[in-house]
């Protein structure tokens, strides 16, 4: 299975990021071979509106079957749905950390989005 974490990075040691679509990137860690690749979100950090779709058009694109971040708005939360990409909220410091919760079931999956759109 393929994990997208929100990451100020492009390694397992990275900063987690709190933000969904204003992520500095995503890492898309592969649960099974243990591989990971390193998405750039910067085109879409200063976007006035819709940085959380676009960020989540990505996310759908690169394969993902769930997302591991901080907080989701419910227009990125509608879109990560629709493909049927599960999230996961998680407070982490790292990267790895995320995954780790996430890979010993301590993170729950989401039911809605935690934060109104336009959160910085």
């Amino acid at each position: 299975m393929k994990v997208a974490v929100t990451s100020r990075g492009d390694t397992l040691d990275s900063p987690f990021e709190q933000r969904f679509g204003r992520s500095p990137g995503f890492l898309i860690y592969d649960t099974e071979t243990k591989d990971y690749e390193y998405i750039n979100n910067s085109v879409n950090l200063n976007l006035p509106q819709g940085a959380g779709i676009q960020a989540a058009q990505t996310i759908s694109n690169s394969g993902a079957e769930a997302v591991i971040t901080g907080h989701c708005g419910p227009k990125a939360f509608q879109v990560l749905k629709a493909a049927k990409i599960k999230i996961y909220y998680a407070r982490a410091d790292k990267v790895k950390d995320a995954i780790e919760e996430f890979l010993k079931g301590k993170l729950v999956e989401a039911d809605g989005s935690d934060v109104e759109g336009h959160w910085a």
